[in-house]
């Protein structure tokens, strides 16, 4: 049977007590360590493309889009503080639906995090390159400043030079970050809770200097796309690609190794962190609207262009030609509208903020990446000498090493919103697996200890896989289709090796001691 192999709760602790991380972390920490995964790219770069998609509508987006992630972080709370373990969604399906959902989904949330380490690696090389020509007029040539564009002839990927090749400053930020990653856990926690208070600064600065000056013809036409678009468009659309903006909170719950006191911390770090920055996403993106308008960029023939195709880069190319600079065509949208406003200090102190602290969602996004191999290894489903901890700095070094130089490969070569729109298909994909977790273990298992229970499980996760679901339907066609054929290569490597090394599989699940009366792990 394909479905037999599942890991008691009780040996995943366990296993995690036998090769387990330094717990160092509390409750401030980690909403810090939440927000500065959340705040980033999303709203400093992505914001741009919602007012492609939604125009105005991009308000409605990001209640969307933060709804669906605040019911999701319900479900992961009570998961995360259950089962205080590195892995995420991996580790919680492992328990309640099985060894192959669970390959499924840790090979998914490779989608979700190191893809979106490549986008926002992407997000900050826009910002640096655009700050350094503000301030000195000089510009990197294009064939390095960005990748090629990316498209579809039907079912066969196409790709188009003409506006970048390699896009150099996304590699060096994905190198220096993974550096840091291998120095260890709370130097760069520390490192983090800087950045992340230069993020909340310069956003802060934003709204103060924009909401005073809202214009409210800004806001009509209020949805020029609609509310639901085809390919992406709209202000369903914009939400499923809005919704990368809010992804971070995850993150959090892969660090419950690494925290002290997880029953009450994580759940903490989790909510904290996402109510903060929907109150953020909401006043910026007013702002935006507001001040110097959010149409979406159209064609000669009046149609609106999808913000990552050839056509679309060069309508806008036309327009800076012609003097216009639409938000939806810039690469700095928050630092871009300051200047329009004529704030241009004040928006190039913002994308120095933004060359400064991006690097920390780049850092928590690798950071989850590498825990989520390094729990698929400790199971065995990867080479185990891949989860080795470096006998200097107590990090998983082998595994931070290697998804460092795939975020950058990634980041060299693809645009922002793409890979962001990968990125939210294996997110979206690992959260509906949770909220179907949450229903299932409150059924199998209801006498078990919840320090956080979600409330009104039987409707909020519900609400939480629908939401997922909708979202991924919405996604542009290439981010929908990279979901089942990155799944297809999956699967091919776990019957082909993970299976056969699987610890659970083996019957090398450890138990505790106190718990050797209780039944053994199906395996």
């Amino acid at each position: 049977m394909i479905f037999d192999r599942v890991k008691s709760l009780d040996a995943i602790l366990a296993t995690a007590e036998k090769k387990s991380l330094h717990r160092s972390l509390g409750a401030f920490q980690l909403t810090m360590l939440g927000i500065g995964a959340i705040i980033g790219t999303g709203i400093f770069v992505l914001t741009a493309a919602a007012a492609q998609k939604a125009g105005p509508g991009m308000m409605f987006s990001f209640v969307i889009a933060g709804f669906v992630c605040a019911v999701a972080a319900l479900c992961y709370s009570e998961l995360a503080s259950m089962v205080p373990v590195s892995g995420s969604a991996y580790t919680y399906t492992y328990a309640v639906l099985g060894e192959l959902m669970a390959w499924t989904v840790g090979w998914a949330l490779i989608l979700e995090y190191a893809v979106a380490a490549s986008a926002v690696c992407v997000g900050w090389s826009g910002y640096v390159m655009g700050l350094v020509h503000s301030t000195t007029g000089f510009s990197l040539p294009e064939f390095l400043a960005s990748g090629p564009a990316w498209g579809l002839n039907g079912f066969i990927p196409t790709v188009d030079f003409s506006h970048g090749v390699i896009n150099l400053p996304a590699i060096v930020v994905a190198g220096l970050v993974t550096w840091l990653l291998v120095l260890g856990t709370s130097e760069s926690a520390n490192v983090n809770a800087v950045l992340v208070a230069i993020k909340v600064t310069a956003l802060t600065a934003f709204i103060v200097l924009s909401l005073p000056i809202l214009k409210g013809e800004n806001f009509s036409p209020l949805m020029p796309t609609g509310f639901f678009g085809e390919n992406g468009l709209g202000v369903v659309g914009a939400a499923a690609s809005i919704f990368f903006a809010y992804v971070g909170f995850d993150a959090v719950s892969t660090a419950a190794e690494e925290t002290k006191n997880p029953q009450r911390n994580v759940p903490i770090g989790l909510i904290g962190s996402l109510g903060i920055c929907t109150i953020f996403y909401l006043l910026v993106a007013a702002g935006v609207v507001g001040t110097v308008g959010a149409q979406p960029v159209r064609d000669a023939a009046g149609m609106v262009l999808s913000p990552d195709g050839v056509a679309f880069a060069d309508r806008c190319a036309q327009l800076k030609n012609l003097g216009e600079n639409p938000i939806a065509c810039s690469k700095e949208a928050l630092a871009e509208t300051l200047r329009l406003m004529n704030f241009g200090l004040v928006g190039d102190l913002v994308g120095l903020a933004a060359s400064i602290a991006l690097p920390s969602v780049i850092l928590m996004m690798i950071y989850g990446q590498t825990r989520i191999f390094f729990v698929m290894a400790r199971d065995g489903l990867l080479p185990e000498k891949l989860a080795d901890v470096h006998p200097k700095f107590k990090t998983p070094w082998k595994m931070t090493i290697f998804t460092g130089i795939c975020v950058a490969v990634a980041g060299a070569f693809f645009p922002v919103g793409q890979l962001a729109d990968i990125s939210n298909s294996g997110t979206l994909f690992a959260f509906f697996m949770v909220a179907l977790a949450v229903m299932i273990l409150r059924h199998k298992d209801p006498g078990r200890h919840r320090p956080f229970r979600t409330p009104f499980v039987w409707i909020v996760a519900p609400l939480a896989a629908a939401g997922c679901l909708g979202l991924y339907l919405n996604l542009p066609l290439i981010a929908k289709l990279v979901l089942p054929i990155w799944g297809s290569i999956g699967l091919l490597i776990y019957f082909l090796y993970s299976r056969g090394h699987s610890h659970v599989g083996r019957g090398l699940a450890e138990v505790h001691e106190l718990d050797t009366d209780a039944p053994p792990p199906v395996v």
